[in-house]
């Protein structure tokens, strides 16, 4: 992710990345930021879900699902469109969010050892360097990431759900 920038390791493959943390760092550097990795992507999954399961009622409504003109069934289209859509928007809400403990995270990930900081300095450092926006580096990549993630998701979960119903005679 940072490969490049000045001041951090050069890496040829996966296995020349996994070779030096383990020299640097030992097996704990494998889990370094494992913390905020659990306070990321659990707040994060609970955004996501709860805004899918608000953004869907609210798509639904703006299709006219509630009025006069309802049809008995929608098309399997219309149900993919709107499980689409509700990802991306969840997607969206739960990157907004959590972007910051994201980038908290990536930042003590990648942080040489010999430089360690507590995570209360790299908030600071953050503030410093690009004000509170600099908490918000990564968004982009993020929401696209989380949104794509996100719909492909949830339109294979609704698709298997649809797939494991029993209809009932």
């Amino acid at each position: 992710m940072v490969q490049g920038y000045s001041g951090y390791a050069n890496y040829t493959g996966g296995f020349d990345v996994a070779r030096k943390i383990m020299k640097a760092d030992g097996i704990r550097g494998f889990y370094r930021g494992f913390g905020l990795s659990a306070m990321t992507y659990g707040p994060s999954n609970a955004v996501w879900w709860a805004t899918y399961g608000s953004s869907q009622n609210i798509i639904w409504n703006l299709l006219g699902r509630n009025s006069e003109r309802e049809e008995s069934v929608p098309s399997v289209w219309k149900l993919v469109f709107v499980q689409a859509t509700g990802g991306v928007i969840s997607g969206a809400m739960a990157s907004c969010v959590t972007t910051p403990l994201d980038t908290i995270k990536t930042r003590l990930q990648v942080m040489d050892i010999k430089q360690r900081q507590a995570t209360r300095q790299i908030v600071k450092n953050l503030i410093v360097e690009d004000g509170w926006k600099g908490l918000y580096r990564g968004l982009g990549p993020r929401f696209v990431s989380t949104s794509a993630w996100g719909s492909s998701l949830i339109v294979a979960y609704e698709y298997l759900k649809r797939l494991c119903v029993k209809s009932v005679d």
